[in-house]
């Protein structure tokens, strides 16, 4: 999913804050910049390509389940804006790596991290948001629980107890999941 499909999407939701949200948005790398260093999407607009995705993915889920949301756009609100935390969030360094092919060394730009609002990824991503959008309380705790067992051990209490209350986080992390999967599939079959 590119840019212009990512904006398709968010255009058909009427949730208050939406419009200003991308504005804000548009002042970021959020179109550019990958989704990781070295996983899923680490290439450039891998981060808007993986948002789109998890949100089509998310609502694929939803209707296929029939699975019921406090709002009908949440799971392309969800989707869409999980991961807003990534905007501004990686830099390029410099590295020497042998070419296969010449046996030569060669410089090549690497992501990396440069965290400058140290918050927690869901969290940072949810308050991001909502500076410009009212989030249900479901959808606050899907984006900040989308890592779900990726979070640190510590939080694994307050995890189950959220997926309690809402369980569409376990559809949420899925998504995610699923569409780091299929990047993954697709980095192994080149």
């Amino acid at each position: 999913m590119d840019k212009n499909e990512f904006m398709s999407i968010a255009a058909g939701l009427k949730r208050p804050g939406i419009k200003e949200l991308i504005d804000y948005l548009e002042t970021t790398d959020f179109f550019e910049a990958p989704a990781s260093t070295r996983f899923h999407g680490a290439y450039k607009g891998g981060l808007v390509e993986h948002s789109g995705n998890v949100a089509v993915i998310l609502k694929a889920l939803t209707d296929v389940n029939h699975l019921y949301w406090e709002d009908e756009e949440s799971p392309l609100i969800i989707g869409l804006f999980h991961d807003v935390c990534k905007a501004n969030f990686y830099g390029t360094q410099m590295r020497n790596v042998k070419n296969e092919i010449t046996n030569q060394w060669e410089r090549k730009p690497f992501y990396i991290v440069k965290e400058s609002f140290p918050l927690g990824h869901g969290e940072k991503s949810c308050f991001i948001i909502s500076r410009y959008v009212k989030l249900t309380d479901e959808e606050a705790m899907c984006i900040r629980w989308h890592m779900s067992g990726y979070e640190p051990k510590e939080s694994y209490a307050a995890l189950s107890q959220a997926k309690q209350f809402y369980p569409n986080i376990v559809w949420t992390h899925l998504a995610d999941e699923l569409d780091c999967a299929e990047a993954s599939m697709l980095r192994a079959a080149i």
